[in-house]
């Protein structure tokens, strides 16, 4: 087991830093595929020698194979959506949920057999690939947007798993990191849940992202984005006296943190005073913007979380997108019938400018559009957002 979340870590560090979530979907896939291994080999093993397990080892030894597998498959599934491999969207078809409730009550009906006739090899071998198929399914409906949460489940489902292999090799030092990393999984599970004003039952099965004609309708189609070049950004940012800096994935992507700070650091110098705005799930994991810069060494003091600077965008000069789509996109407030409707977002619409840094006119993971980038006081400028930024402060330093 320890080689094999060894290995699932090793080889998920050849993933950048700035991939963080991919980095975790990775290794907890090869964890959990580590920790089911392991309860097919014991239970292999106690039938070779001709030992029957009693009910706490077939049980705890049923359970970690069940959701080490059911973490395997669902978290490269994870890891396929969120680098590209797979589609972002949600892959549903009709009677989904209900598919997936009869491979939960297949899977419980297993277990439950298996407990009762610990010998059935064949009951716990079909119990093993039943939990591959489980992982398949309960992570393909679910869309790119809600990938931290799910996230955080599988973390939660290994740490269980993991617990469940302490039982089955007495080994009370999985017993207890095991409990810890489950509980702690399934915990920021549901502060995330809340942080998108969501329920954690909605994220599972409401196939979110999935857009409806009516959601669609009242999206602003048809409407050309406000493009601009680098230098009318320059002229915007050469008069700012305050700037809000709303980092997102594509500011991790482009890895453009230090750049993020270089221009911050002109702006200061010249007068203008800069901020930074985090939400909850920018990035698509917690902490993963407050993570990309530190490392970049910008200030601590000048990082605030969604509540305590919202109220501040009406009376910014500035706000500076970098990479970010869904939590800033005003459908969250405005249109009842967007997917992400009533999940707080930054109020970066709010700021006297908005400049915009985007790779494509793509939408973001939830799949739609976003009402920010045709707006009046919107400014859209196209391209990487390293080189982009690379070019403000150089024309800001020449000036």
């Amino acid at each position: 087991m320890v080689i094999g979340s060894a290995i699932g870590t090793f080889i998920s560090l050849k993933i950048p830093m700035t991939m963080m979530p991919e980095r975790i979907a990775f290794s907890h896939a090869f964890g959990g595929l580590a920790v089911a291994l392991v309860g097919v080999s014991e239970y292999w093993h106690l039938r070779e020698i001709g030992q029957e397990m009693n009910t706490l080892q077939i049980t705890a030894t049923g359970l970690e194979v069940l959701l080490g597998a059911i973490t395997f498959t669902g978290s490269l599934v994870a890891f396929g959506k969120l680098q590209g491999f797979l589609p972002g969207r949600p892959l549903t078809f009709k009677g989904q949920n209900l598919s997936n409730l009869a491979l939960a009550i297949v899977s419980v009906a297993l277990m439950g057999f298996l407990i009762a006739h610990p010998g059935a090899a064949m009951v716990f071998y079909a119990l093993a690939v039943l939990a591959l198929l489980v992982g398949v399914t309960l992570v393909m409906p679910i869309g790119g947007a809600d990938m931290p949460v799910v996230i955080c489940l599988l973390n939660s489902y290994a740490g269980l798993a993991a617990a469940a292999t302490g039982f089955s090799l007495r080994n009370d030092v999985l017993i207890i990191c095991g409990a810890l990393d489950g509980g702690s999984g399934f915990i920021l599970g549901m502060m995330m849940s809340k942080a998108m004003n969501r329920s954690f039952s909605n994220v599972l099965f409401g196939a979110f992202g999935a857009v409806t004609s009516t959601a669609q309708a009242a999206l602003p189609f048809g409407r050309a984005p406000n493009q601009a070049s680098v230098e009318d950004a320059v002229e915007i940012l050469r008069a700012a006296r305050s700037l809000i800096v709303v980092p997102g994935y594509g500011m991790a992507v482009s890895q453009a943190q230090h750049a993020v700070h270089e221009l911050a650091a002109v702006l200061t110098q010249g007068g203008c005073t800069v901020k930074y705005a985090i939400h909850p799930v920018a990035g698509r994991m917690p902490g993963h913007m407050n993570v990309l810069l530190a490392e970049a060494n910008v200030p601590y003091d000048q990082l605030f979380d969604l509540e305590q600077i919202n109220d501040e965008f009406g009376a910014t000069d500035v706000a500076l997108v970098v990479g970010a789509n869904d939590v800033v996109n005003p459908a969250a407030r405005t249109d009842p019938h967007s997917p992400i409707f009533g999940m707080p977002i930054l109020n970066a619409d709010a700021a006297h400018s908005c400049i915009v840094l985007k790779r494509s006119l793509n939408p973001g993971f939830a799949g739609i559009e976003n009402g920010l980038f045709v707006s009046a006081n919107t400014m859209l400028v196209l391209g990487d957002a390293k080189k982009t930024i690379t070019a403000f402060t150089q024309a800001l330093k020449d000036s």
